[in-house]
């Protein structure tokens, strides 16, 4: 079952921290959003591998957006 990592609030997409592909572990930053002139990371609560990045830099997103898909590893 895949994990859809979300905005939790409105920003600019600062810095895309992984690569589709990449391997994550719960903790992990995948990206770093700005707003109100602060830098937000936002962190995976799950161990798997980034299947989807749906941002890029420069982006403005919106709360609820899906910003990453991560899929488990399945052992």
């Amino acid at each position: 079952m895949s994990h859809a990592i979300v905005a939790e609030l409105v920003g600019n997409v600062m810095s895309v921290v992984v690569q589709e592909g990449a391997p994550v572990s719960a903790g992990d930053t995948i990206v770093i959003l700005e707003s109100m002139k602060m830098e937000i990371p936002v962190l995976t609560e799950y161990d798997g591998v980034v299947r989807d990045l749906s941002v890029s830099v420069g982006e403005v997103v919106q709360e609820g957006d899906v910003l990453a898909v991560i899929d488990p590893v399945l052992a």
